[in-house]
């Protein structure tokens, strides 16, 4: 490896609001030499996820930030180049989160190894992996959603909104979904098989969405918030369930001025309607996940559910990309190509 350098993005300065370019910082080391039972890993796919967001700040959460100079977080597929750990061989793929850098050392905790000949390994990333699996549990385990019930979701051509309608229709449910612009609105409804779609850049957005659930909305799967929120609030059926696993309109604000007015009728529906909301990570249902596994392999296989990627290509992408993430211009899963794929020559 002495003639390879590892590149990696680092954490230069917290944002104030919108992640900015001069937030990011290119450095550049000698790749590390793996110890005994270490393995030295090259990446080949990084995900971007908008909880990274949260990973830059350093305000109090259920996560350590990333310190100022860090390589910035993040979930990756990676080949394994050299192996002192009895487990993995070298030419492995494993799932990790050696984060924002082009190689890596691991002592194996957490490594899931990945059969290429099962599905694309990029998939780990996304379908079949974190966001894949959010969609899954949270349905599962908070959504319940009965048949013939109205589940609503926004970002719903993402990789967890896009999941979670799909599995609505498996569920036998109502899928509606929101996306923004004709593009992923004709994605969600003529390609994955929603029931119903709507923009919320629509002028009469909130009204769309009333007439797009007639008989109002019994689960929704919040990952937005902000206007998307303000416009299902009002379509809640009594006892209707909302599991919350993101807030991405808040994710680069300062302040909240308008949340003062709006928690005394939050407050009220859920009592007078009996509703559950009910915040979660993903790894709270981490037993799931054999399950998630099967159960999402099998309606790939079967063609109940479809998947789409964005992928941008080399590790210099990954900033400017992930500013557009947090803004939706991403259109499915957000991977960058970090490096070469055997998987696919």
């Amino acid at each position: 490896m002495t003639d390879r350098m590892n590149r990696r993005w680092l954490l230069a300065s917290r944002p104030e609001g919108e992640p900015k370019a001069s937030d990011f910082r290119l450095d550049q080391v000698a790749v590390p030499e793996p110890g005994p039972g270490e393995l030295l890993l090259r990446t080949i796919y990084l995900s971007l996820d908008p909880y990274m967001r949260g990973r830059m700040s350093d305000a109090k959460s259920y996560a350590a930030p990333v310190p100022i100079g860090g390589v910035l977080e993040g979930e990756t597929v990676a080949e394994v180049v050299t192996s002192n750990h009895p487990d993995y061989a070298a030419g492995d793929f494993v799932l990790n989160r050696i984060g924002w850098q082009s190689y890596g050392i691991s002592g194996g905790a957490g490594l899931r190894k990945l059969d290429p000949k099962a599905a694309p390994i990029s998939t780990a990333l996304g379908v079949l992996g974190m966001p894949g699996l959010t969609a899954y549990a949270g349905l599962k385990n908070i959504g319940q959603p009965k048949a013939g019930e109205t589940v609503v979701v926004a970002a719903a051509s993402g990789p967890v909104g896009s999941a979670v309608g799909q599995i609505a229709k498996i569920r036998g449910a109502r899928a509606v979904g929101i996306a923004g612009g004709p593009d992923k609105c004709a994605f969600v409804k003529d390609e994955l098989g929603f029931d119903a779609v709507v923009d919320h850049r629509a002028p009469d957005f909130a009204a769309q969405l009333a007439a797009a659930c007639p008989d109002g909305i019994d689960v929704y799967f919040e990952n937005v918030s902000g206007k998307v929120f303000d416009a299902v609030f009002p379509l809640f059926n009594q006892f209707a369930r909302m599991p919350v696993c993101g807030t991405i309109a808040f994710y680069n604000a300062t302040s909240f001025p308008e949340m003062e007015t709006k928690v005394p009728p939050l407050m009220r529906a859920v009592l007078t309607k009996r509703l559950r909301i009910q915040g979660f990570i993903v790894y709270d249902f981490a037993s799931d996940y054999a399950n998630f596994a099967r159960d999402m392999a099998g309606w790939i296989a079967d063609g109940k559910v479809k998947y789409r990627e964005d992928i941008v290509e080399g590790l210099d992408a990954a900033p400017e990309a992930f500013i557009g993430l947090l803004k939706g211009r991403n259109f499915g899963k957000m991977v960058v190509k970090v490096g070469a794929d055997p998987t696919t020559s």
